[in-house]
């Protein structure tokens, strides 16, 4: 299959969209900063997302090149009018929760994982359980044991992670490339946008050879 040069002038095979959800301050944003940073040093005090913002990553996992855009929300339920168009076409969804506060964790199953059954459309997306802020492990709230039950349960994948110092976050966003690339149904999605922007290319070619035709 053709690969397709996006504005950052780089070459990718599949374009996947990932979601990271979750109650605000759970560290969503400091995740998703600590993946997409190649140093360690980064601030820590981050404003609250408003609404919706996203991120483009592009990576190479298992000699396929990757774009990633990755969405990020609020938290809050009072920007619950984005949920629909934010959830559909997602492949991949990292839910979110602090282990040094409970309720994020319960809030897993009594709001987000009803918001995934409802408006997801893509019932083969990977999703990702993930206790963030282990690195403020004497405060912690949730146990390791309880966050695999939970996952085992929603059948997710699980990490436990620190934005703060950056342990497992890129080997989260790693495995969750490797399981996308797995599934056929979300290779056929993630490579749509590249066919079409190949066919558009095709058909700009083609109006440019009829111009050049002699009458």
């Amino acid at each position: 299959m053709g690969s397709k040069k996006d504005g950052l002038g780089s070459n990718y095979d599949y374009s996947f969209k990932v979601l990271l959800i979750g109650d605000s301050g759970v560290g969503k944003s400091s995740l998703l900063l600590s993946f997409l940073s190649n140093c360690h040093h980064f601030p820590q005090d981050l404003s609250p997302t408003i609404g919706v913002d996203f991120k483009i990553k592009l990576l190479t996992t298992g000699g396929k090149r990757l774009k990633l855009t990755i969405w990020d929300t609020a938290g809050q339920e009072r920007f619950g009018t984005l949920t629909s168009s934010y959830y559909r076409g997602a492949h991949g969804i990292i839910l979110v929760y602090d282990v040094t506060r409970r309720e994020t964790f319960t809030n897993l199953s009594k709001t987000w994982a009803k918001e995934l059954e409802r408006y997801c459309t893509n019932p083969d997306c990977i999703k990702i359980l993930v206790g963030n802020k282990v690195d403020r492990d004497s405060e912690r709230a949730v146990t390791r044991e309880e966050g695999m039950a939970l996952a085992q349960e929603h059948k997710c994948l699980f990490f436990e992670c620190s934005a703060k110092t950056q342990a497992n976050v890129k080997q989260c966003f790693k495995e969750l490339t490797v399981k996308i690339l797995e599934v056929p149904s979300l290779l056929e999605k993630g490579s749509m946008p590249v066919k079409n922007q190949i066919l558009k290319q095709k058909q700009v070619c083609q109006e440019h050879r009829n111009d050049n035709c002699c009458s």
